[in-house]
């Protein structure tokens, strides 16, 4: 798998948080992490989307999500050729390792 170069941008959101966005491109690989239980470490699959810089004004203009199912339930609607006509709602629900993710997909009028 391929590694996603710059800097490391994983999408955090507390309990009850979203984010809303038009993704412009994506790409998977893998990142380094380094959460407090392994601070060597660990190199995780990935999902780097990219959006628009006024949608994500702070950070690079991407999000690195790296939640197995939001990636498997974001990869159907990203297969598609026309992803960019649409607006993406991420919510989360819980806290990890325990937490889940809520995908909404609306076309762009």
């Amino acid at each position: 798998m391929v590694d996603l170069t710059g800097a490391i941008e994983v999408l955090d959101l507390p309990d009850g948080g979203s984010v809303t966005f038009i993704p412009a491109r994506y790409e998977e690989g893998e990142i380094l992490i380094k959460p407090e239980r392994a601070p060597q470490g660990i190199r995780v699959k990935a999902l780097r989307v990219y959006v628009e810089p006024a949608t994500k004004p702070i950070g690079a203009p991407y999000y690195d999500i790296t939640s197995g199912t939001l990636i498997a339930q974001l990869r159907p609607t990203l297969s598609r050729g026309d992803f960019t006509q649409y607006r993406y709602k991420i919510t989360k629900y819980g806290v990890a390792p325990a937490a889940r993710f809520g995908l909404e997909v609306t076309r762009i009028s």
